[in-house]
């Protein structure tokens, strides 16, 4: 099932709030990158109305408790699906369903619409969601107002979907936190949004989610939304964040202990960050090693390594001149290596 989720990406846009530029932190001696990429670090911004949407995740079937469902533990129903008994759980869990239960009517919509051990079935997922929704099961409000903003298995309801993020968020359930911030910044992208939309993202940082975890750090790191500028907190979120593997967290907190803002410089965790988000696919960060590589900033200087992962961002659409007239300095064996390792890369 695809439903549409607020996007921290899609809210942090290329402009500070009242319209001032927005800024990137360098490398030593940069030159612009242009070209597509996939996260760019950011210092001055902040959320700013969603242009666009993305699916929400799915926990693991491992992850799933039965407070998720509104269930109790021994839940037989539940049982059976952290079994992955998935038919099993859907037969015992519909009947009572069917009978007004709003931890079965969770679990039928979950079932239905991850198409575990059933036909992938969104739209009958919906009527149950629904259900469950009107009986207060935070689980359901947070995937029912999804399917309201998105408006491709239920009619779209702004309103509605206003209402439910918000009782979902306020029962604590952290993904509708972090939502329901986004529609608040999203409502007003002056700072009088971001200050409502503040405790929500707090509360869904607390609870570990890396997307909120990033949002705090860029509103300490601009000192907006009611909060004073704190470069030290807004060091420790990104940390956080990129712990989690949040690939824009890393490639911040990179540039951040290079410049030694929020904290002490430290050039070899720099690499360490820059290098993780590169192997994890994000282009501007394989561009950023190469760079990395290139001044030997954190890890001896390998221009064969440089070259290889210019490469691999160039293939993914990044065009940066200063590379490019790099890549033409090297002569034709390094090249040549580079080439060969750039094709083994992920």
């Amino acid at each position: 099932m695809s439903l549409a989720r607020l996007s921290l990406q899609a809210l942090l846009a290329a402009a500070m709030i009242q319209g001032a530029a927005a800024e990137t932190i360098p490398l030593p001696q940069p030159k612009p990158e242009t070209g597509v990429h996939t996260d760019k670090p950011i210092e001055k911004q902040l959320p700013q109305p969603a242009t666009t949407a993305e699916p929400a995740p799915l926990p693991s079937v491992d992850s799933v408790n039965p407070d998720r469902f509104g269930a109790k533990p021994a839940d037989a129903a539940y049982g059976a699906f952290q079994r992955g008994l998935y038919k099993t759980a859907y037969n015992l869990a519909l009947v009572r369903a069917q009978n007004g239960d709003p931890a079965a009517q969770t679990l039928v919509a979950e079932i239905l619409s991850r198409g575990l051990g059933v036909p992938l079935n969104s739209a009958e997922a919906a009527k149950w969601y629904a259900l469950a929704a009107e009986q207060g099961v935070p689980e359901s409000q947070f995937q029912y107002a999804l399917m309201l903003l998105d408006g491709r298995y239920v009619k779209k309801d702004t309103k509605g979907a206003y209402a439910l993020m918000q009782a979902a968020a306020e029962a604590g359930n952290q993904l509708a936190q972090f939502n329901f911030a986004q529609m608040l910044v999203q409502q007003d992208s002056g700072d009088a949004g971001l200050a409502k939309a503040v405790s929500y993202y707090e509360r869904a940082a607390a609870t570990g989610l890396a997307d909120a975890q990033y949002a705090m750090s860029q509103i300490y790191a601009n000192g907006v939304g009611g909060k004073p500028r704190d470069d030290a907190q807004a060091r420790r979120l990104l940390a956080q964040a990129a712990r989690q593997n949040y690939d824009t967290a890393q490639i911040d907190l990179a540039a951040w202990m290079i410049e030694g803002r929020g904290g002490a410089r430290d050039l070899k965790s720099a690499f360490g960050w820059t290098k993780q988000a590169a192997e994890g696919g994000n282009v501007a960060a394989q561009n950023r090693l190469a760079k990395l590589y290139m001044q030997g900033i954190g890890t001896d200087p390998d221009l064969v390594l440089a070259g290889a992962w210019y490469i691999v961002a160039r293939r993914a659409g990044l065009i940066d001149q200063e590379m490019d007239d790099f890549l033409q300095g090297l002569s034709d064996d390094q090249t040549k290596q580079a080439l060969q390792k750039a094709n083994r890369l992920p």
